[in-house]
Parts: structure tokens; C-alpha cells; sequence
């Protein structure tokens, strides 16, 4: 079964490193959007398994994005980890309170935010396989 992962980040150089972590997932293919908006656009056409997103960018940040697709219910299972510089130190309640599922400040390794996506894939597999 292919699962589908959005990749949400203006930085190219970032984006790179978190394409290839992720897709070093067995089923894994990742998508990217380079902006907040494009995002919302997508989750619009297609389904996400998971979502890993970048708070810090223009027009329409992280947190807006996350506060969009809680909104109403459609996507409240769906497993977030966020990647970010941000320095703010509420910024991990916020993100707690909006039900992201992992948080990792930048410079980050990408191997760990693949081993925590891949937990998460596995532990949303097990309860969509629930009869």
C-alpha cells in the first residue's frame, strides 16, 4: 500500500534532505508544497497519510495552515510533525494544543523525523486495519 506524505517547506535545501529521509520509508512517496496555500490545495484534491510542515513562511505560516485542516474535523487523525527555527518558547504548547504529533527544532535530523513518521504511519495503519 502507497502512502502519501506531504512535505510542506520554503527551503529547497530542507526539502531535499526531508524527501529523501522520508522516502527511504518502505510505501512512502512525498509530495511537496513550497508554500501554506499550495498545501491547502492539495489536501483539497487528494488524501495525505501524514503531513510534515515548516511553521516560518510567507503570506500564510505553519500554525495557520495546522488551525485550517483541524478546522471541521476532516483531517483530526491525521499525524503532524512540525519542522522549525522558530525560537518562540510557547510555540511546542501551541502546537500541542493544535494536535501535532511531533515537533523537531531546525537544524534537525532527518533520520529521527523519519523514524518518528514512520511510528506514526505504522501506528495509523493498525487502527485503519481495525475491523
Amino acid at each position: 500500500m502507497r502512502r502519501t506524505v506531504l512535505i510542506v517547506e520554503d527551503s529547497e535545501v530542507w526539502t531535499a534532505a526531508l524527501q529523501i529521509a522520508l522516502e527511504a520509508i518502505p510505501g512512502v512517496e512525498a509530495v511537496v508544497a513550497s508554500s501554506a496555500a499550495e498545501a491547502l490545495r492539495l489536501f483539497d484534491a487528494r488524501v495525505f497519510a501524514a503531513l510534515v510542515t515548516d511553521l516560518n513562511m510567507p503570506r500564510m505560516d505553519g500554525f495557520e495552515l495546522i488551525e485550517h485542516l483541524r478546522a471541521g474535523g476532516r483531517h483530526d487523525g491525521l499525524p503532524i510533525i512540525v519542522i522549525s527555527g522558530d525560537t518562540d518558547p510557547e510555540t511546542p504548547r501551541r502546537l500541542t494544543q493544535l494536535g501535532v504529533s511531533a515537533y523537531f527544532p531546525k537544524p534537525f535530523s532527518p533520520a529521527r523525523v523519519r523514524a518518528r513518521l514512520e511510528q506514526l504511519l505504522d501506528a495509523n495503519k493498525n487502527i485503519d486495519d481495525r475491523p
